[in-house]
């Protein structure tokens, strides 16, 4: 990649088709270097599609960009040379120790001194204690940490982390986002796929695709900002049958239950007024106005989203 260049990933009009379905339609999106860029949608959306054509792995119908500085038509083996790849599901030896998981893929990597850079690793991700047991006997979280040291063994300079920390606890989690943040600022790009909305939180920017096209990027707060979605947060005795209530109202865009609340949103914040006036004169429930959250757009647009299996 141009050392001048701060952006790492550069793609506009990706778009493929498999049969006579559109999996992924006129998509463009732009990634600086050392950024984190949460990518989000649901299962089916376009998702891997998507990040199988930036790194050169699957060639679109239309579309150019680059990855890295590469162009991704006809420099697909140098991308794939700088990317590291952490898959959902645990793919190390469960039968190797994690010193001989980690010294066999810096071997595989052709590194100098394999054995230096896995006992470089283990330190880092604090892996000490642990080198000569089984990758298999590891909690989910140790599998998780040996897993990220495996993949940015050989020093990659985009890194794609798919629903990384699914089954793992929230400490585990929070060490592992402590990992990638500190990986970023030292300037590798992170293209995360993952469904929960507090890691995406985490991220420097976000995207999210549904049904193969780009609905919304930017910032969490730019994302948010962007919805323009008027949100308010309702207590009460019986927020099942309110809920019930209000779902399919003119003017009333999304109703989710929160905990002991729901959250109901609308674009047009006149018309969720009018709307909602009936109710909030009821004393039995307690009507606060809030900000939108995060899912509470996700929800949103999925709400409005065209199916392309349809």
């Amino acid at each position: 990649m141009n050392a001048k260049s701060d952006i790492a990933i550069d793609v506009h009009g990706l778009t493929k088709s498999f049969g006579s379905r559109v999996v992924v339609r006129d998509l463009s999106m732009q990634v600086k270097k050392g950024t984190i860029y949460g990518f989000l949608g649901p299962n089916g959306s376009g998702k891997t599609t998507t990040i199988r054509m930036i790194t050169g792995l699957l060639t679109p119908d239309k579309g150019e960009g680059t990855c890295l500085g590469y162009n991704i038509r006809t420099q697909a083996d140098e991308i794939k040379l700088h990317v590291g790849y952490m898959t959902q599901r645990f793919s190390l030896y469960q039968d190797l120790s994690v010193r001989e998981n980690l010294e066999f893929v810096a071997r595989l990597h052709l590194m100098k001194d394999p054995v230096k850079a896995a006992r470089d690793m283990i330190a880092r991700l604090g892996l000490k204690g642990r080198e000569e047991q089984l990758a298999g006997e590891l909690s989910g979280g140790w599998k998780q940490r040996l897993a990220l040291g495996a993949c940015t063994l050989p020093s990659p300079q985009l890194l794609l982390l798919d629903e990384p920390t699914a089954g793992v606890d929230p400490k585990a989690r929070r060490e592992f986002w402590d990992e990638i943040h500190t990986l970023a600022a030292e300037g590798l790009t992170v293209l995360v796929s993952t469904h929960y909305m507090d890691e995406a939180e985490r991220c420097h920017e976000i995207a999210y695709i549904a049904y193969g096209e780009l609905l919304t990027h930017g910032t969490v707060e730019e994302v948010i900002r962007q919805a323009g979605l008027t949100t308010y947060d309702v207590s009460g005795p019986d927020v099942n049958a309110l809920l019930h209530d209000l779902q399919n109202k003119q003017g009333i865009d999304m109703v989710a239950p929160f905990g002991n609340s729901l959250h109901v949103s609308g674009r047009d914040a006149a018309a969720l007024e009018a709307a909602i006036r009936p109710y909030r004169e009821r004393p039995d429930l307690t009507w606060k106005h809030s900000e939108p959250s995060l899912e509470d757009v996700f929800i949103d647009l999925m709400s409005r989203a065209r199916d392309n299996f349809q």
